[in-house]
């Protein structure tokens, strides 16, 4: 029992010590060599302690910005979230997500070995984030132990699930083979594209057939692209506040970041390294969730073939992005024009409650795949339409899932939501609900 105890107080409730031995375990079936088993279970380890840095340097670089919003368009202190307090769920809840994880998988493993919908969901960060997200859901509604992980994994094995099996057509469709489906948050907005394309627009007017300049190509690089955004936003954002107010935020948040004893830094120099810091702790996040999946994911894998050797993988988003780039390419410049439009009318006329920042992330990650399958059956009318149309809803499902979750998760979705992970949270939320 003491043995026990030790286990679960100071080794499962450490996310990257618990997700390290998932690794191995997954390894070890599958008889791989013990020096293969080591470095899967030790790399996935690393991968989450770089995931959790990534987090805590993002957070750094919003938190100033969520403080200025709120300042400038006078939103109620009532209203205000700290962000820190939705990454406190991934260190409460470690082991408690981890198992959610385990048995979601074993659930879509049962379906696709038993049932006609064989596709297997290995798209591990949308895994690994959803699962975070239905147990903050869980959390939210007061659900404790043994309820809580049934919750949870009753929630997700239904996502992980159900999105594949309706994104499968519209990939076979785009990519010509049922070689893959998608498994990903932006599954809403892809078939929203595809239900827009089908009834405005002109399929033979494809976005694919306009010539990008060479020059602007670069933006499809996330980092880069997300950075340069966030950059004109901390500077418009601290030009449109008293240059007093604007100096005490911009100055003080920057200190907190940067510990350069005695300097002192002007709005454009905090817009730059603040910018640069998102864009380095993006980086590091995806390094992260890359090392650690690089080991989980072949793990699941190579079990998931021997159990169902027919089945589809649901991949990640990215998969369908070189099938039509220029559909990818507008899909986000529009979106975050529109997202920010939206941002800027409800501040303006006080509808803003919340400290709304742009989702960068979301805008190309899940709106601008929606432009694929718009222009896939309406072509440039259609994509431009559900591009715009798609940053709107993008703001206003985040407004409605900061209101709920301001307590839980909000920090994460002021990041990353409006998308999949917003709406599958009011879902659980709200049905649950009812019932509980």
């Amino acid at each position: 029992m003491e043995l026990i105890s030790y286990l679960a107080s100071n080794i499962f409730k450490q996310p990257a010590l618990f997700l390290g031995i998932i690794a191995a375990l997954g390894l070890i079936l599958q008889k791989e060599k013990i020096s293969n088993v080591i470095r899967g279970s030790l790399k996935t380890v690393f991968g989450v302690i770089i995931l959790f840095q990534g987090v805590n340097m993002l957070s750094a670089a919003v938190k100033p910005l969520s403080i200025a919003f709120s300042s400038l368009y006078s939103i109620p202190e009532a209203n205000y979230f700290n962000p820190d307090i939705a990454w406190e769920i991934l260190a409460d809840y470690g082991t408690e997500i981890a198992l959610v994880l385990v048995f979601a998988f074993t659930i879509n493993l049962l379906v696709a070995r038993f049932t006609p919908i064989k596709h297997i969901y290995l798209t591990g960060h949308i895994f690994f984030w959803m699962a975070y997200l239905l147990v903050g859901v869980a959390v939210n509604l007061g659900l404790k132990s043994i309820n809580l992980i049934v919750f949870a994994t009753i929630w997700l094995s239904a996502y992980i699930i159900i999105s594949p099996a309706l994104m499968k057509p519209l990939v076979s469709k785009i990519v010509g083979s049922d070689s893959f489906t998608i498994g990903h948050s932006a599954t809403i907005y892809c078939l929203y594209g595809n239900l827009l394309g089908k009834v405005v627009g002109d399929k033979n007017r494809s976005c694919e057939d306009i010539k990008i300049p060479k020059s602007l190509r670069f933006l499809r690089e996330t980092t880069i692209s997300a950075s340069l955004i966030m950059f004109i936003i901390y500077l418009v954002i601290g030009l449109l506040m008293v240059s007093e107010t604007a100096s005490q935020l911009y100055g003080s948040s920057l200190n907190s970041i940067y510990t350069l004893a005695g300097a002192k830094y002007d709005l454009f120099s905090f817009a730059l390294m603040a910018s640069f810091t998102f864009g380095a702790g993006l980086t590091i996040l995806l390094t992260g969730v890359r090392l650690m999946l690089a080991e989980i994911i072949p793990a699941f894998k190579g079990i998931a073939k021997r159990m169902i050797p027919n089945a589809t993988l649901a991949l990640d988003i990215p998969m369908i992005f070189p099938y039509r780039p220029n559909s990818l390419l507008i899909g986000f410049v529009v979106s975050m024009f529109a997202s920010v439009l939206t941002i800027f009318v409800l501040a303006s006329f006080n509808l803003l409650t919340y400290a709304v920042i742009p989702l960068v992330i979301a805008c190309f990650f899940d709106v601008a795949p929606a432009a694929i399958f718009a222009n896939e059956e309406g072509g440039i009318k259609a994509a431009l339409i559900a591009s715009f149309t798609g940053g709107v809803i993008l703001v206003l499902l985040l407004i409605a899932s900061l209101a709920v979750f301001k307590n839980t998760t909000a920090g994460f979705l002021q990041l990353y939501g409006g998308n999949g992970f917003s709406l599958w949270s009011l879902i659980a939320q709200f049905v649950s609900g009812i019932f509980l």
